[in-house]
C-alpha cells in the first residue's frame, strides 16, 4: 500500500453540497447586513460573485461589495490585495504604460 493509497482511505467522503451551503449561507449574511462584519458580509459577497444562481444576482454581490468597499478609509483599500489587480498591472507593463 502506498502512501497516497493511505492518504485516499483517511480522507473524509467528499459532499458535493458544500457550495450549495456556502451560497445559502452568504444569502443569509446578505439578507441581514445589518448584523453582520464588513469582512462577513465581503465574503458573502465574493461567494455570490462566483457561485450565485442567477445574472443578477451575481450583479447584486458586485454592487454591495462595491458599496462595501467604499465604507472602507483608502488606506485600508490599497491594502487589501486583489489578484486582479496584478493582471491588470502586467498587462499595463507590457503596453510601456507605468503606474
Amino acid at each position: 500500500m502506498t502512501l497516497q493509497d493511505i492518504r485516499r482511505l483517511h480522507r473524509p467522503a467528499q459532499d458535493d453540497s458544500w457550495p450549495n451551503d456556502r451560497v445559502r449561507e452568504a444569502r443569509a449574511v446578505i439578507a441581514d447586513v445589518a448584523h453582520h462584519s464588513d469582512h462577513l458580509i465581503r465574503l458573502a459577497c465574493d461567494v455570490l460573485v462566483r457561485h450565485g444562481e442567477s445574472a443578477a444576482e451575481r450583479r447584486d454581490a458586485r454592487a454591495l461589495l462595491f458599496v462595501i468597499d467604499g465604507r472602507r478609509p483608502l488606506r485600508q483599500r490599497h491594502d487589501r490585495h486583489d489578484p486582479r489587480d496584478d493582471r491588470d498591472r502586467g498587462t499595463a507593463q507590457r503596453a510601456g504604460v507605468r503606474s
